[in-house]
């Protein structure tokens, strides 16, 4: 089937020329279905993947019914935080400034005193959070007596940041004759609610109903201890070498202790609270976007709608709280059919985490093992431990050697046919950077033993010897009890 163009749909010339100027040639599905809807005058309810195009599919209609000789407010627009309401607002300016169109944006955080004053500058269209907006309207500062279409972008975060009513109390403000559009990722109970409430006739749009994540997503988990989690977050940044990534943390007290430990591995992390004010905000997310530091660590509230552009890596550094969560978390890349990727860090028993989201949304969902610097699948691993460089969680590349590695223990290398057993770059036990510890591959490097041994080959007498060198430091007094545990490597390994 041949795909739509923007004019086929019902966008108007000029905006096509200015699509095309920002590399946009063809709407994304979701616009296909949204905006022939919206610019009929129907009342909306859509559900699509984050990433998808939804901005546009309501800005272009909202912008195209804008007359910009009218000085009143005649289209509004409703996020759930400042940052993704600044986000719309630039896209706004974008596509509507050749038009003349001003738009205002009304966000809380914000001095009210000058938000009232540049409101007598009578904007077209506004966009803003609903405490901010709702605050205004109660002042008699903002008239709703014009707007004839009222927009919800990401309804379900709306209501999970308790603006339910807010959110009501404004839409309750405008005519009964205005269209009102609901956009979000996952359409919820209270979203539903609402729709059935305050929509006449809703034509309800859904890209594959039970497709809850793009299609061009990939999603991993990686397994480790609790006491290795920010190890592994360092492996894992160092192999899949992004040109920047955001890592989501579950507690916010413990956002500063992963930022730091970034930093301090030489990851340039910089931490975004959801209190934080706009200033402090905008100025983190700009330094970000300009690749001022590369890994931006975050909460599910301050990073919600974010729409960075080439994110290639969304990492949780905990399980996110529900399938619902995980869907925001990992739509943050994936975005407009690109590739994405999002991996979740998580504990043996947290495992059952990832099954659930995986029968919950449907996707496959699957382990990784960090080995030689590698993420390998289970196959994979096993494979590389029958080759003898490594055995996965418990091999030299992975939790377990790594663990050895750090600790400065000497490893014994496995000869090569014809090769002899050497300690690891040394005699005596040595610290990591002193033993040569590769922080790209999570191993330490070591250097060669000699090329053969007395009678050119590797005696069993000599492989017998290591072995027990081994037993013997694993049972050491100070070692540790997964060290103590750990079964001898066979000569294949």
């Amino acid at each position: 089937m041949n795909k739509a163009s923007f004019a086929a749909i019902g966008i108007q010339e000029d905006f096509v020329a200015r699509l095309s100027e920002f590399g946009i040639q063809d709407p994304s599905p979701v616009q296909e279905e949204t905006i022939p809807l919206m610019l009929e005058g129907r009342d909306v309810l859509a559900a699509s993947q984050t990433g998808t195009g939804k901005t546009l599919a309501y800005l272009l209609p909202l912008l195209q019914g804008i007359n910009p000789e009218q000085k009143v407010v005649q289209k509004l627009v409703l996020a759930p935080t400042q940052e993704l309401a600044m986000q719309i607002l630039r896209e706004a300016e974008r596509y509507g400034a050749h038009r003349g169109i001003k738009v205002m944006g009304l966000i809380g955080g914000a001095a009210i005193k000058r938000q009232i004053d540049k409101l007598r500058e009578h904007p077209q269209l506004v966009v803003g959070t609903p405490g901010r907006i709702r605050e205004l309207i109660g002042l008699r500062k903002l008239k709703m007596h014009e707007v004839t279409t009222i927009v919800i972008d990401e309804a379900d975060q709306m209501f999970q940041l308790s603006a339910a009513g807010e959110v009501a109390k404004i839409v309750s403000s405008a005519l009964r004759t205005r269209q009102l559009v609901m956009l979000s990722a996952t359409i919820g109970p209270e979203t539903r609610a609402l729709a059935a409430r305050e929509m006449k006739n809703p034509a309800e749009v859904g890209i594959d109903p039970g497709i809850m994540t793009a299609q061009s997503l990939e999603h991993h988990y990686v397994v480790t201890e609790e006491r290795n989690k920010i190890d592994m977050l360092r492996r894992v940044i160092r192999h899949y070498n992004p040109e920047r990534a955001i890592v989501f943390v579950n507690a916010t007290d413990d956002i500063a202790e992963v930022t730091a430990k970034l930093n301090h591995l030489g990851l340039t992390a910089a931490a975004l609270y959801g209190d934080a004010d706009k200033v402090t905000r905008s100025n983190v997310l700009a330094r970000f976007r300009d690749g001022r530091f590369r890994v931006l660590v975050a909460s599910d509230v301050a990073a919600r709608g974010l729409d960075i552009e080439n994110l290639t890596l969304v990492i949780s550094f905990d399980p996110a709280f529900d399938s619902e969560h995980y869907v925001h978390r990992a739509g943050r890349t994936g975005r407009m059919g690109r590739r994405g990727l999002s991996v979740t860090i998580v504990t043996e028993q947290q495992t059952f985490i990832m099954r659930k989201f995986a029968k919950e949304l449907d996707i496959r969902l699957e382990e990784r093992e960090m080995v030689g610097g590698k993420a390998l699948t289970a196959e994979e691993a096993r494979s590389e431990s029958r080759g003898g460089t490594g055995s996965g969680r418990h091999g030299s590349g992975g939790r377990e050697g790594l663990s050895a590695a750090r600790s400065g223990k000497p490893q014994v290398q496995t000869p090569a046919a014809g090769g002899q057993a050497s300690p690891a770059g040394a005699s005596a036990p040595q610290p990591a950077a002193a033993a040569g510890f590769d922080a790209g591959r999570g191993q330490q490097r070591r250097s060669p033993g000699p090329a053969a041994g007395p009678r050119g080959g590797a005696p069993a007498g000599k492989a017998r010897t290591s072995g027990a060198e081994r037993e013997k430091n694993r049972k050491n007094k100070g070692a540790p009890k997964w060290l103590k545990d750990k079964t001898p490597r066979g000569e294949g390994q």
